[in-house]
């Protein structure tokens, strides 16, 4: 009896969206489907981290970060990955990033890098 490897629904609003990404990460192109992150907002951070600024290509790589508007969302790619695929994504991302479970526009449930600094206090 033969056993797939796991799955997990990887969602990407950045780098790992880019061709050359994938294959340095995973060795495949991914097979990718839209679907946005709701309640959330796109913002940019400086990325120092050499090797992966080399694999991306640019040391600006965009950052998810909580929304109190809920008309705002992020759009994004959906990606089904192995276990090991998973663990290389983790390896890639620097530590400004956080890997969490979220639910997606589409209902589906899939691992997102978001902003691992805290909320700023509220006045």
């Amino acid at each position: 009896m033969t056993t797939s490897p796991a799955t997990h629904l990887l969602f990407s609003y950045g780098t790992l969206q880019l061709r050359q990404v994938q294959l340095a990460r995973f060795g495949r192109e991914l097979d990718a489907r839209p679907d946005a992150l709701p309640g959330h907002r796109l913002t940019m951070i400086e990325i120092t981290d050499p090797e992966v600024i080399a694999t991306s290509g640019t040391n600006r790589h965009p950052l998810v970060v909580a929304s109190s508007d809920p008309d705002d969302a992020v759009d994004g790619s959906v990606f089904a990955i192995t276990d090991a695929e998973l663990a290389s994504a983790d390896d890639y991302e620097v530590d400004d990033y956080s890997r969490v479970e979220v639910t997606l526009r589409s209902g589906a449930t899939a691992w997102v890098y978001l902003d691992t600094r805290p909320a700023p206090a509220s006045t």
